[in-house]
């Protein structure tokens, strides 16, 4: 799968209605075949920032979408609420879901 991270620092005065400034492009994009999730979280240092956690079934998934119509809005609408580019750290992974975070087992 491809695996992205990616921090948007949003202007203040937009922070608490990001959700709903991004929320047409988040619905098409978990509506994308390929789209394994796409979840948004606000940071707990920073109110200002968001953090994007995404995956992709694979590179041709990936593809579909920044290749799909709205991603092209979203790339022509988002950018004026954002203090800067985001930044983003994007990989493929060898696995389709997440996995079981071992060390911290849940045992009851």
């Amino acid at each position: 799968m491809i695996f992205i991270t990616a921090k948007f620092r949003v202007l203040p005065e937009h922070a608490e209605n990001w959700p709903g400034i991004a929320g047409a492009f988040t619905a098409a994009t978990r509506a994308e075949p390929g789209c394994l999730w796409f979840d948004w979280s606000r940071s707990l240092d920073d109110p200002n920032e968001y953090v994007l956690v995404e995956a992709f079934r694979d590179g041709e998934a990936g593809g579909a979408h920044v290749n799909s119509e709205h991603f092209k809005e979203a790339q022509r609408t988002l950018p004026q609420y954002l203090l800067e580019t985001p930044r983003i750290v994007s990989t493929t992974v060898d696995q389709d879901d997440w996995s079981e975070l071992g060390e911290l087992a849940v045992r009851r």
